[in-house]
């Protein structure tokens, strides 16, 4: 789910951190450019309970991949802040992705899905990982439905979640349902409650740590309510960075404009969703801010400036909300539910 920071990410001028009484009040200009998050990310479709119900259940049934042991929540671990922590991903047969799993948390809030803005919304991006054969690996759009209509559970919750379709066990239907889930995926924090005006919401320490992000120009990426998640930036402005084997969107466009170029990263929850990059080859989030720092403005940052960052970060992590993740019970298997399959 972090590349670390892209583009812009820490602009940060040497020793930049301040101390003292100017550094603990931060000048309502400054929070033009930030809202808070919404309550429910919108969608064109209605989100309705039954939809959410069954987007639940299909978030943790590991049944929709091949060996039946890989689910949404594997990689995404919703009480992990909808990480795994890992690098990268373990998929089916052990193989690995070779990108860093964001966090499904506020996703539905980006302007696009996936590091390089291939799928459009969560409910695009929802069927993704199903076909993908280093991830979940099921062969086809009807594997996946041959699995869901062996259950008449999954059926009914098909036909209440989608009343108006003749045969609502679609696997558009599925990502849907999905999305519908993930859209109230919302983490609510301390910042959130210091922009609707509660100045005491956020410590002297940590008000001084925004005010350093403003102060070196961090906002022109990490702006909004994600602070961040709206628009794409190259990753090594000032500096090359020093792995290239990822093209970035380049993948997607093949335009050499979008070379090394990854949908900036929103700083929501971001002190929990390490490793950081696209690669998640970058363990500690002071690393990562220092790291920025170098390639995207050709700066070393002072140990205080990027303590000063870290310690304002922290008041992004959000309230995860434990009853909406509860796990819930799945279909039953009947005699028609194909058998996993760990071979192929």
């Amino acid at each position: 789910m972090f590349m670390g920071t892209v583009a812009c990410l820490f602009a940060l001028l040497l020793g930049c951190a301040r101390s003292g009484s100017e550094s603990a009040t931060i000048d309502a200009a400054k929070l033009k450019a930030y809202a808070p998050l919404p309550e429910v990310a919108s969608a064109k479709e209605a989100v309705g309970e039954r939809k959410v119900t069954l987007g639940r259940i299909l978030y943790y049934d590991p049944r929709l991949s091949k060996s039946q042991k890989i689910s949404c929540n594997s990689c995404h671990a919703l009480t992990q802040y909808g990480v795994d922590n890992q690098a990268t991903s373990n998929g089916h047969k052990g193989q690995k992705g070779d990108r860093n799993s964001p966090t499904v948390y506020n996703a539905s809030l980006h302007f696009v899905q996936f590091w390089d803005g291939r799928a459009k919304n969560v409910e695009e991006q929802a069927k993704g990982p199903v076909l993908n054969p280093v991830e979940m690996a099921m062969t086809s759009e009807k594997q996946v439905i041959t699995v869901l209509k062996s259950m008449p559970e999954y059926v009914d919750a098909f036909k209440k979640a989608f009343p108006d379709g003749r045969d609502p066990v679609t696997y558009d239907n599925m990502g849907k349902a999905i999305g519908a889930f993930e859209r109230n995926l919302i983490t609510p924090s301390r910042w959130d409650k210091f922009l609707k005006g509660d100045q005491a919401a956020l410590t002297a320490e940590e008000k001084a740590g925004f005010n350093t992000f403003v102060a070196s120009g961090c906002q022109t990426c990490h702006a909004g309510s994600l602070l961040g998640g709206n628009m794409y930036q190259k990753i090594g402005i000032v500096k090359p960075w020093p792995d290239t084997s990822d093209p970035g969107r380049f993948k997607v466009t093949n335009s050499e404009g979008d070379r090394f170029m990854f949908k900036v990263p929103s700083l929501r929850n971001i002190e929990k969703t390490g490793p950081y990059f696209h690669s998640g080859k970058i363990a500690t989030l002071k690393e990562a801010i220092a790291k920025m720092a170098d390639h995207q403005v050709g700066k070393t940052l002072s140990d205080a400036g990027i303590q000063s960052m870290e310690t304002w970060m922290k008041s992004l992590t959000g309230e995860i909300p434990t009853d909406y993740i509860k796990q819930p019970e799945l279909p039953k298997s009947t005699r028609k539910t194909p058998k996993p399959n760990e071979a192929d």
